[in-house]
């Protein structure tokens, strides 16, 4: 776990946090395509909270360090968030070609990765100001009620 924290605490040092989204509020449902293990599959929120909690967390560019260091903390934590049931997907504003490769090298096939439309980046309320197509580093833990 301190691998954990120590890797996220420096993914997150990139960028500062924002939950746009408070707690208590109905997360958007979405589908979309995501990779996980450099393979192409359907990920759709609702389906994914029938299994447990969520932990959606959005990253800005795949390969870039921090967010490349988030993905293996995350990938090293997956073990603790699957004891307390709990799923974890990463979405980006990145091409599925690239989220493929990604989901192999930073991912470690732990956890899919899925591509974040511009509505979605809105509806969710993660749009990097300035930063065109890219995403903040925001995460959120959404229960299987699918509340925030």
């Amino acid at each position: 776990m301190r691998a954990f924290l120590t890797g996220l605490a420096l993914a997150m040092a990139a960028l500062p946090a924002a939950a746009a989204l408070p707690e208590g509020a109905k997360a958007p449902a979405f589908v979309t395509t995501a990779a996980v293990g450099g393979k192409t599959t359907r990920l759709d929120l609702k389906q994914q909270l029938r299994k447990g909690p969520v932990v959606l967390y959005f990253f800005p560019k795949a390969f870039t360090k921090g967010c490349t260091l988030e993905a293996r903390a995350f990938s090293e934590a997956v073990p603790e968030f699957r004891k307390a049931g709990a799923r974890v997907i990463g979405m980006s504003a990145d091409s599925i070609a690239t989220l493929k490769t990604f989901s192999v090298e930073a991912c470690r096939r732990a956890f899919p990765v899925g591509h974040a439309s511009p509505e979605l980046i809105r509806e969710y309320d993660v749009e990097w100001k300035g930063q065109k197509g890219l995403t903040t580093r925001t995460s959120y833990v959404i229960g299987r009620n699918g509340r925030i």
